[in-house]
């Protein structure tokens, strides 16, 4: 017996061996039973240190599960980067909490046959995409009333810091005051091929002057840069066209557009505002909200800032404002945000990957995802995601923002598994085309929808 036992125990052992081993060569790769590859956050991880390997740049990731209120991938997630227009965000969450269901379109007081109004920023006001015709027939329809217009107190600048000087005349830079009209633009249309343009407002029309003579790199309507005249170059323009020039701002300059626009008087008066002025609303708040987000408008960006720094003084300031919404609202960020502006254009901005999520996770908190998801770029959409993320049923929200050598995504993923994720994905300092970068990010993006 005592010979047998041990031959019995490495019988027993060598069975049950090989048994394992075929158990083993039955999940092969290649056979009919081979166990799905797991996709988790070391192969995300993988695939975004690949992408940082296909184009050369200074990449930051951060990808979070609110569900499980856990970060799932961090990839430089601490680094602070330039943030170009996914700063929207944070004045997105300003909003939220400072502004109420309307835009206040502006004060006034009613003194006799006197209506005294004056701006608080919002801009609305006869805006050619919103069609919002509010605050204008308000004064319009008031023939009863001489209109007389004062120049609230602007503690700010119509260019903040570090925007580019040389943008001046681009529609994505106009300048920042208290009574935006028509969007602070000139829009030039020309609809039927090689017929006459038409010119919005009619006022500049009489400021634009025909240059045949100069080279202007595919630019056809440039205004000079220390006035509102504009040089229009006929052989930089297409058959058909659609431009958008920025003016410069002033009280004078309001006065006119607004007595134009109104077709009646309407008088500067250089005093003080008035006490215990009244508030007319405009449009509902949200669908400001929707047009800053998804189309990336930065004049939208800069004023609803300035709307905030109005529930706190007269005097509006998009600074104090940004002050008040760091100090009051967001002490419990990762990082402490660099923030300048409310639109993004100013390169001085600078958040890190991770403190995105966690203004993501209280935006969250501040709207249910099905309201809030909607109101964000969508891809396949109109918006800036229009032409990325195209699916029978839309799984990314968020915000782009580009700037030179910038660009970056951040918002909200659905996976096919039904997973809600947070991803803030940073992209600075790139000598590539930002087509190449936007591929590489929906690749991964995409890869993550799809696997995990």
């Amino acid at each position: 017996m005592h010979l047998i036992a041990p031959q019995l125990r490495w019988v027993m052992l060598s069975c049950l061996l090989f048994t394992l081993a075929c158990s083993s060569s039955s999940k092969m790769p290649g056979t009919a039973t081979t166990a799905p590859e797991l996709f988790g956050p070391s192969q995300i991880m993988q695939e975004v240190k690949t992408s940082e390997q296909n184009i050369n740049r200074f990449i930051g990731f951060a990808l979070y599960d609110p569900e499980a209120g856990e970060m799932l991938v961090e990839y430089n997630a601490d680094k602070y980067f330039v943030p170009a227009s996914n700063t929207k965000l944070f004045t997105f969450y300003a909003c939220l909490k400072m502004l109420g269901d309307s835009i206040p379109a502006l004060k006034y007081v009613s003194h006799g046959d006197s209506l005294i109004f004056w701006g608080t920023g919002d801009p609305t006001f006869t805006h050619m995409d919103l069609k919002n015709s509010l605050a204008y027939n308000f004064l319009k329809n008031r023939p009863e009333k001489k209109l007389y217009y004062i120049d609230a107190p602007f503690a700010s600048t119509p260019f903040a810091t570090n925007w580019g000087w040389d943008d001046y005349s681009y529609y994505y830079q106009p300048e920042r005051n208290v009574f935006p009209i028509h969007g602070n633009i000139v829009k030039f249309l020309r609809s039927t091929e090689q017929g006459p343009y038409s010119t919005t407002p009619s006022y500049f029309k009489a400021r634009v002057s025909q240059d045949t003579a100069s080279q202007r790199n595919g630019d056809a309507f440039v205004r000079a840069w220390r006035n509102n005249d504009i040089a229009f170059h006929p052989k930089e323009a297409s058959s058909k066209f659609s431009t958008e020039v920025p003016f410069i701002t002033s009280p004078e300059t309001v006065v006119k557009l607004l007595a134009d626009t109104l077709k009646r008087p309407v008088e500067w008066l250089k005093r003080p505002l008035p006490e215990n002025g009244k508030v007319f609303y405009g449009l509902p708040a949200d669908s400001v909200y929707k047009r800053m987000l998804q189309v990336s408008d930065n004049l939208m960006a800069e004023q609803l800032m300035a709307l905030c720094s109005g529930t706190l003084s007269d005097t509006l300031s998009i600074e104090r404002a940004i002050d008040h919404v760091k100090k009051n609202y967001l002490t419990d960020l990762p990082d402490e945000p660099v923030w300048i502006d409310g639109s993004g254009l100013s390169s001085s901005n600078m958040f890190t990957p991770r403190t995105i999520i966690a203004l993501l996770q209280k935006l969250l908190e501040e709207r249910p995802k099905e309201q809030l998801l909607p109101m964000l770029a969508v891809g396949g959409r109109p918006g800036t995601f229009r032409n990325i993320y195209k699916a029978d049923v839309p799984f990314v929200f968020g915000k782009s923002g580009t700037l030179s050598h910038v660009h970056n995504q951040s918002g909200y993923l659905i996976t096919k598994s039904g997973k809600l994720l947070l991803f803030s994905f940073m992209n600075n300092n790139y000598a590539s085309s930002t087509s190449d970068i936007r591929n590489e990010m929906v690749r991964v993006i995409t890869e993550i929808h799809n696997r995990y």
